[in-house]
């Protein structure tokens, strides 16, 4: 004969395992929404970082002419002409167009030497720490990553 308390007993197991696996499938939901938000954010980390790198690549290419600009500049420097107007004009356009998409110079002179931004191709005898003395070829950062080091003579 079965009593009220086996009943209540029953009841209150087959309660129980069915909290227990609720909770268990809530945790495993949790966890769930936990890994695609993160798998989320990593893709669109990725493809960030892709769409730089992309961009990275075509300003490489861009960089033998920002070279010819400054050689040119610095051939026309004395020459009061409309030509070399609008070729530092010209020059001033894609530097500043660049910059403003994440591109910057390395050619301080003067600053101490850091072989990650610099190449230094020459070396003058000096006193003290080793400093930039010359920049023979302007270096790029793209977004804080060295895209090309100065080409640089060092003193010191």
């Amino acid at each position: 004969m079965v009593t009220s308390d086996d009943v209540t007993t029953e009841v209150a197991d087959g309660r129980s395992e069915a909290e227990r696996q609720r909770d268990e499938y809530l945790d495993a939901l949790q966890r769930l929404q936990a890994d695609f938000e993160n798998y989320r954010k990593r893709v669109a980390r990725s493809s960030e970082d892709a769409a730089v790198r992309a961009a990275g690549g075509i300003v490489v290419k861009l960089l033998p002419v920002i070279d010819a600009f400054d050689l040119a500049q610095a051939h026309f420097s004395n020459a009061d002409s409309d030509e070399a107007a609008a070729l530092t004009q010209s020059r001033g356009l894609l530097l500043d167009a660049l910059a403003k998409e994440g591109l910057q110079r390395i050619d301080a002179v003067g600053v101490a030497f850091d072989p990650q931004v610099h190449d230094a191709v020459a070396h003058i005898e000096g006193d003290g720490e080793q400093v930039v003395d010359e920049v023979l070829r302007a270096g790029y950062l793209w977004k804080g990553a060295v895209l090309r080091p100065a080409m640089v003579r060092v003193k010191g």
